[in-house]
């Protein structure tokens, strides 16, 4: 079920819990014409990556050009949450937008850097940097 931006706005998408002990979060953090921030916190890893899949799918779902992940508070992230992203970023592309990752931490930096995604995603110092890389916008709604 395609859930509108409306909708999404409204509840700010939901707060997953995966187990006692690894919290996984992702949220729309804010809206800036067709882009939309999401804000990731916590540990995408086999559990939590078909979680994550599920909400960046509903981001999409809601007709926004372009996606920005603000990785800030993501502590750990392995190969099934680098597939996610890249299956995100096909889906974005092919519809003309794309997907930029903001803030991400020095660990996961290196990975990306490993992985060579780093060539496939903007890695941005700020939120608004990636945001203004997105391109034309409106202000946050």
């Amino acid at each position: 079920m395609v859930r509108p931006r409306s909708e999404l706005m409204r509840t700010g998408m939901t707060r997953c819990r995966e187990t006692a002990d690894r919290d996984l979060r992702v949220e729309l953090a804010g809206v800036h014409g067709d882009t939309a921030v999401v804000r990731v916190a916590g540990e995408i890893d086999l559990r939590s990556a078909l979680t994550l899949r599920d909400h960046l799918t509903a981001v999409t779902e809601a007709g926004f050009a372009s996606i920005v992940i603000d990785f800030e508070k993501v502590l750990f992230c392995d190969a099934s949450g680098l597939n996610v992203l890249v299956a995100l970023a096909n889906r974005m592309r092919s519809g003309g937008g794309g997907v930029w990752l903001a803030e991400v931490r020095p660990a996961q930096r290196r990975l990306f850097q490993i992985t060579g995604l780093d060539r496939r995603f903007p890695l941005c110092e700020r939120v608004e940097d990636a945001v203004a890389q997105a391109g034309p916008h409106s202000p946050s709604r």
